[in-house]
């Protein structure tokens, strides 16, 4: 049954489209492209870029911590992969950010060439009948201090982060948003409003599951006596979990997880056993359902009623570790869409980060059972016939990824029941990968009861998989 009926016929289909491909390709090619493939709306970002000499600035695509070998399907200043400089593409209003310790990135010679780029793509966009936001981080403040940063229990900022998000909890990085966001409405009024990314707490590598125990957490449990959280009380017994996980664990710790079962009953248990676990986990969500709130407050006090905000954010089961509040889960909607990652390739990568961090500090633990285990507990196979981590790890753009059909689909059920029937949600889907394995991943989505789709990103849409998403 279809969920979205009130949607009609109308289909949603959407693409990123970062300032890198629409210096280096131009606006009006980008857009010949998306229209030819029956693309709907774009999401773009308000940063400019260039090419820069090795090491200097970004690199792009992507690292992943090191671990991706992503390059783009499309040549980018005519590289599929190179470092680049950027500045912002707008002159920021120093008045907006009156009442924030972060400021906003400074215009540079690349804003000065190349900023009109953005303005001229939105609006050239919305011409021919596009719909167009700004993709950003929920909680990635420009120059993002440590003490603004997610901590373990024993008050370390998790090492090697995927994903350099602040605290949920930080005040000064909700200030720096609230101006942020009126910043962006003054200087591009005609938005049709917002994508945010991680509004929650990532968990691609092991530290970031046990985020986020940071002074911020501890004042907003203060500050929020309602709540019921103990903050203390969690600290103590999530960081027993953490230090157990780091030295002691055995297979017998793991085997239930790698039975047919899965590990339901283990799990239970220990969420009936360790109260303080439940209680972490339902914390982490309020600050993510809170900071939701605070976003679409600010989009309609200084965009208009009409603007919209959408979030990008982890699947289950990881959503459960994340925190992000799933509309489901919470007596208000704060999202006019929710669009959960099939980013196949990440979900691979982090049975081997996972895991890797587990055989190095627990020498006693079989890697069979552990892999057996990590692909269970993520629900990525039904019958896991890899047994090895190196069998994971991140897909090189030629191979497919290693997640069947079946669990895909299960994904994407749990987060159709997650979001409930009052909020639409449109799957992301990751153009990354070779076209026959993008194609069985699109296909997945395109005949569910979802009203549609995005596609990250533009970079890795070869003319091929353009074509293929015409035809569905």
């Amino acid at each position: 049954m279809n969920q979205y009926s009130d949607f009609g016929d109308r289909r949603i289909v959407g693409v990123t489209v970062l300032g890198d491909f629409i210096v280096s390709e131009g606006v009006e090619p980008i857009l010949d492209n998306l229209q030819r493939a029956g693309v709907t709306a774009v999401a773009c970002n308000p940063t400019v870029t260039v090419p820069a000499a090795e090491g200097e600035g970004s690199f792009q695509p992507p690292t992943d911590a090191g671990s991706s070998p992503r390059v783009f399907d499309r040549l980018l200043f005519n590289k599929q992969a190179l470092w680049l400089q950027s500045g912002p593409s707008y002159y920021p209003d120093e008045t907006c950010y009156r009442d924030s310790v972060y400021r906003p990135r400074k215009p540079n010679a690349i804003t000065d060439e190349y900023g009109e780029c953005i303005e001229h793509f939105i609006k050239s966009a919305q011409k021919r009948g596009l719909k167009v936001y700004f993709q950003i981080g929920a909680v990635q403040p420009s120059g993002l201090r440590d003490e603004d940063r997610p901590r373990l229990p024993d008050g370390r900022i998790p090492e090697n982060r995927m994903a350099d998000t602040a605290s949920l909890a930080s005040v000064a990085v909700r200030n720096y948003t609230r101006c942020y966001i009126q910043d962006l409405f003054r200087q591009y009024p005609d938005l049709d409003g917002f994508r945010i990314d991680w509004p929650e707490y990532p968990c691609y590598t092991f530290d970031e599951i046990f985020q986020d125990f940071s002074c911020h957490a501890s004042r907003w449990i203060e500050n929020h006596p309602e709540s019921g959280f103990h903050f203390e009380n969690m600290k103590r017994v999530i960081g027993g979990c953490y230090d157990y996980l780091n030295g002691r664990l055995t297979n017998e710790d793991i085997q239930d997880l790698a039975s047919p079962d899965r590990g339901k009953g283990t799990l239970l248990h220990f969420l009936t056993a360790i109260p303080e676990l439940g209680e972490w986990l339902r914390f982490k969500r309020e600050l993510s359902s809170d900071v939701m709130r605070e976003y679409y407050q600010c989009v309609k006090e200084f965009g208009g009623q009409e603007k919209e905000l959408h979030a990008n954010a982890f699947m289950p089961p990881y959503s459960v570790l994340t925190g992000f509040a799933f509309p489901g889960f919470q007596k208000e909607s704060y999202c006019d869409s929710v669009s959960p990652k099939f980013y196949t390739m990440h979900w691979s990568q982090m049975v081997e980060f996972w895991g890797r961090r587990l055989l190095e500090n627990n020498a006693a633990i079989d890697e069979k059972i552990l892999v057996k285990a990590l692909v269970q507990l993520m629900d990525l196979d039904d019958d896991p016939a890899i047994t090895e981590l190196s069998g994971y790890g991140y897909p090189k753009p030629d191979e497919p990824h290693p997640v069947p059909d079946a669990p895909q689909i299960r994904k994407l059920q749990q987060a159709m029941s997650a979001a409930g029937t009052r909020t639409p949600l449109v799957p992301l889907i990751h153009g990354y990968g070779p076209d026959d394995d993008f194609q069985r991943r699109l296909q997945l989505v395109a005949t569910s009861s979802v009203p549609g789709v995005w596609i990250n990103r533009y970079g890795y849409l070869n003319d091929s998989k353009l074509s293929l998403i015409a035809s569905m």
